[in-house]
């Protein structure tokens, strides 16, 4: 059951990881992808969830790779219980794209999964195989790249010291009344969406808001409806052509790019299948650079947790354009890819923890409806 490696770098001891699937060959594949990658230990391996509950507690893994679907206990009962055995485990859910197993996932999250991933179907060609490799490896090392710092510097030196991050003078509240606010989030986005989203009511019915979350097809519709349910506001997936209007809140359809146009001087959604940007469609850069053009220093924007940068390049159009940029902090983030890129570049008004960020935007929306 287990495969220890006991080679530790002197820099930093490797990434503990644990797989869970069904599958024998599964199991097998995923184990070697990520110890060929380097920097990981896959320190076992569990066919079902009651063993990944006993595995957990005995060897500690930082991060779990969790098939849902399987017999005895399945990914969605086993992820609390392994969460109670080993609270520090960062989980990963994995599944057939499906609107099952989307609604599945998104209550995994809920539940204390930090990240998601689809897995291809057994008769899709080579490269649906390849392109899975690549986004679990890509989670695997941001994950394991947001360890605490003091665990990634070198036993022989002291801590990493603070990454230096250059702030913008935050713009005076009422000075621009917001006319849109855009969130871009990946990693442990959905979560932190839902809590910004919940912290800004009743402030949502007094702007629209446009939501980039990195997710694939179907996913992102079901995260629409798991939006509404919970603000009881309007929340879908997004189509194309239709209007931008206050109270409505709508995210971008994964596999599409979603941005703002304007027609007879009123803005409407304006999809398209364009190539990825940042390896990502549905991209935040899409969306921040067509509302910089649309909405200008009416603007409003917060980067949220996750890996990558996306959103570096659209923030510099919003604050080019006069537009308001806020970043989630470090600390909070499970991933600070995204909003750190946004932060070293300069390009925040306010890098703030995640309970701050709603509290923040209504002020902004406030200050300006006042």
């Amino acid at each position: 059951m287990e495969t220890a490696n006991q080679g530790i770098s002197a820099q930093a001891p490797p990434t503990r990881v644990m797989v869970v699937d069904d599958s024998a060959i599964i199991r097998g594949m995923i184990a070697r992808w990520v110890t060929e990658a380097g920097g990981f230990d896959v320190v076992c391996t569990a066919s079902n969830g009651r063993m990944a509950v006993d595995a957990a507690e005995r060897h500690k893994p930082e991060i779990v790779l969790l098939d849902i679907e399987m017999p005895e206990v399945d990914g969605l009962a086993a992820l609390p219980m392994i969460l109670k055995a080993h609270p520090a485990a960062k989980i990963i859910v994995i599944s057939t794209l499906t609107q099952r197993n989307a609604q599945i996932s998104l209550r995994c999250l809920s539940l204390g999964a930090v990240d998601y991933l689809a897995k291809p179907e057994s008769a899709r060609a080579a490269d649906a195989a390849s392109e899975f490799r690549r986004e679990l490896l890509e989670k695997l090392k941001a994950l394991s790249a947001s360890k605490p710092r003091q665990l990634r510097s070198s036993p022989a030196t002291s801590p990493v010291p603070p990454v230096s991050v250059p702030k913008l003078a935050a713009p005076r509240l009422g000075s621009v009344r917001p006319q849109c606010l855009l969130i871009g989030s990946s990693t442990g986005g959905p979560r932190a969406v839902e809590r910004v989203l919940q912290d800004l009511k009743p402030a949502l019915s007094h702007i629209p808001v446009l939501i980039v979350q990195h997710m694939p097809a179907m996913f992102t519709a079901v995260f629409a409806e798991h939006l509404q349910a919970l603000l009881s506001v309007p929340c879908r997936e997004a189509k194309d052509g239709e209007p931008v209007s206050a109270g409505t809140v709508l995210v971008a359809p994964g596999g599409r790019h979603m941005g703002v146009t304007v027609a007879s001087g009123k803005p409407f959604i304006r999809l398209n299948d364009g190539p990825a940007e940042n390896f990502c469609r549905p991209a935040v850069d899409v969306l921040f650079r067509e509302a910089a053009s649309v909405f200008g220093a009416a603007s409003l924007a917060t980067v949220l947790t996750g890996m990558g940068s996306d959103g570096t390049i659209g923030a510099r159009h919003l604050i080019n354009a006069g537009g308001t940029v806020i970043a989630q902090d470090e600390a909070t983030s499970i991933v600070w890819g995204m909003p750190g890129s946004v932060a070293k570049a300069g390009l925040a008004h306010e890098i703030l923890p995640l309970d701050a960020i709603g509290r923040s935007l209504k002020g902004h929306i406030a200050g300006a409806t006042r």
